[in-house]
């Protein structure tokens, strides 16, 4: 267990609702651009804007409002420093399987395991939700991959270029699944 430091706050792991992610977009947007700024293959490339990312937030709110998505964040008292996002699966015959998303920490917050702790916060909220499988896909060889290895989440395999890199090169992709049964 990672401690604050000395006089430092300590971090809140939460969920956040529709209306305080709505209000609190900009953080999002800055956690998103900063990670993609650092390398990190989460769809979109080098050149995303701000607004692209306050785009891409305000779109997932109404997956919230309707609640087959749902928002953790890590959140350092100031503001909010990670993100992960649970999508429940909708067809009628997976109603037992969701992803994990946007698992995001900000690079000045990182070294800290709040990865980690933001990973069990979505997997006990799917685990609560009824959801008994887990699935995500990370950029193979990624400070991702390595987190989900240590975390007991298991491979199902390697799709080779499957997604640019920020920097517009391909890479191979890892599809991990975690069961919570």
């Amino acid at each position: 267990m990672n401690y604050p430091a000395p006089g430092a706050s300590p971090t809140a792991f939460r969920r956040l609702d529709p209306v305080e992610a709505e209000a609190r977009i900009d953080e999002l947007a800055d956690i998103l651009v900063d990670a993609v700024e650092g390398g990190a293959s989460v769809h979109f490339m080098a050149d995303v804007s701000f607004d692209e990312a306050r785009r891409f937030w305000r779109d997932q709110i109404d997956g919230l409002k309707a609640d087959h998505k749902r928002l953790f964040v890590a959140d350092d008292g100031t503001r909010l420093v990670g993100t992960v996002l649970l999508m429940f699966a909708q067809q009628p015959n997976a109603r037992h399987r969701a992803d994990i998303g946007k698992m995001l920490v900000a690079s000045s917050a990182r070294r800290q395991g709040l990865g980690s702790r933001l990973l069990e916060v979505a997997e006990t909220a799917a685990a609560e939700a009824g959801r008994t499988l887990l699935m995500l896909d990370t950029e193979t060889g990624s400070a991702g991959d390595l987190l989900y290895r240590r975390c007991g989440w298991s491979e199902i395999g390697v799709v080779p270029g499957h997604a640019f890199k920020p920097n517009g090169r391909l890479a191979p992709t890892t599809i991990f699944y975690k069961s919570l049964a």
